[in-house]
């Protein structure tokens, strides 16, 4: 497998630094994969549902159905998730914003009198 170089200034400018880059990027890869995840399922779930599922695991073992062969290699030859994120970040097409935690309110203790 051939790695992609990346530019690091590009990469870094998109966001305050590299690292936060690096979590912009991590956190929308993840997304990708998880929108490929389900779509996969959906189409072998579709394929089984059209030819019938075989009544016991060794059947399911020793006959692989073609369709559901050509679905995982065209899921396969597919860009992977880190690399289309991190084209995403360079490009600035991901939006990005900051969890705000609201502190819940702190009162003042009343002095207590001292005997």
């Amino acid at each position: 497998m051939p790695v992609k170089p990346v530019d690091i200034e590009n990469f870094s400018m998109a966001a305050t630094d590299v690292y936060e880059a690096i979590v912009i990027a991590s956190k929308r890869a993840r997304q990708i994969h998880q929108d490929i995840k389900i779509e996969l399922n959906q189409r072998i779930e579709t394929l089984n549902q059209l030819t019938g599922t075989p009544e016991t695991e060794e059947e399911a073992d020793v006959a692989a159905n073609p369709d559901q062969l050509k679905i995982s290699l065209e899921f396969e030859k597919r860009p992977k998730p880190t690399d289309v994120a991190t084209q995403e970040v360079i490009a600035r097409k991901v939006k990005y914003r900051y969890k705000v935690v609201e502190l819940p309110e702190v009162k003042p203790e009343e002095p207590t009198p001292e005997a």
